[in-house]
């Protein structure tokens, strides 16, 4: 593994970035007017109900640290879908470059614009609402890198879905990680979910870092075992993932990459 291969990746991804307007229309527009709608829609609700002042700050957290998990799995699979789209993807792999050498590259710019689009709903929350997410002190690095964690592994899946089964399941791409956020008690406990779904959400390690950050917004403490849950399970799931993703790259070379366009 080479590290002039790897920076060549984040080097040619951040290039691109820099020219690509609709790269940076998904990277902070929808970061922004998530923040703007649900904010002003829980802004009205105080309003009317003092009682509902804390409602605000749990929308707008829940949803800045969400765009984490999105924008860390969004980025690793477009990286690879426009490869495919541009017919660029067999170049690539006829160098020298190793595929977990482009895997290791592509994450390095999941995990930059990720914090980016962090970055910016950090700010427009403090603009827009007074949210300091810097409140939380020195469990932001622990939840960002957890929540991470989630957005890589199922990245990975998505991956290996795709170099499987070829671009015709593209959609997964920007619609399989929303299927997680229901379960994740992102702006609720999940207590409020009906008994399968509570079941399901006990193996989310999104689940945990939520309920931590609600919990330290409600009560100012929380359960270290929570997150240490939530690590356990991101380990094992990253394991698998990367698994099926070298699994489905060996079956990728046996069928020819022809198939994925």
């Amino acid at each position: 593994m080479k590290f002039h291969r790897i920076y060549a990746i984040v080097l040619r991804n951040l290039y691109s970035f820099r020219r690509n307007y609709d790269r940076w229309f998904d990277a902070f527009y929808w970061a922004t007017m998530d923040l703007l709608l649900w904010g002003l829609a829980t802004t009205y609700m105080t309003q009317l109900s003092p009682s509902f002042a804390k409602v605000t700050i749990l929308i707008v957290c829940g949803i800045t640290f969400w765009f984490i998990v999105t924008r860390a799995q969004y980025e690793t699979n477009v990286a690879l879908l426009e490869d495919i789209w541009s017919r660029n993807l067999l170049n690539i792999f006829i160098s020298p470059l190793k595929f977990s050498e482009w895997i290791i590259g592509v994450l390095i710019i999941g995990v930059i614009k990720a914090i980016l689009t962090f970055l910016v709903a950090m700010i427009v929350a403090f603009i827009l609402y007074k949210v300091t997410i810097f409140s939380f002190g020195f469990w932001i690095p622990v939840f960002i890198l957890l929540l991470l964690m989630t957005g890589w592994w199922v990245s990975f899946f998505i991956t290996s879905a795709i170099l499987r089964f070829g671009s015709k399941i593209q959609t997964f791409a920007w619609t399989l990680v929303v299927l997680l956020a229901p379960f994740s008690g992102i702006y609720y406990p999940t207590s409020v979910l009906p008994e399968w779904a509570q079941t399901m959400s006990r193996f989310l390690p999104t689940t945990y870092v939520f309920t931590s950050i609600r919990d330290l917004i409600t009560t100012g403490t929380f359960d270290s075992m929570n997150l240490l849950i939530s690590l356990i399970l991101n380990i094992v799931y990253l394991t698998i993932a990367i698994i099926l993703l070298y699994s489905s790259y060996k079956k990728l070379l046996e069928r020819g990459m022809l198939q994925l366009y």
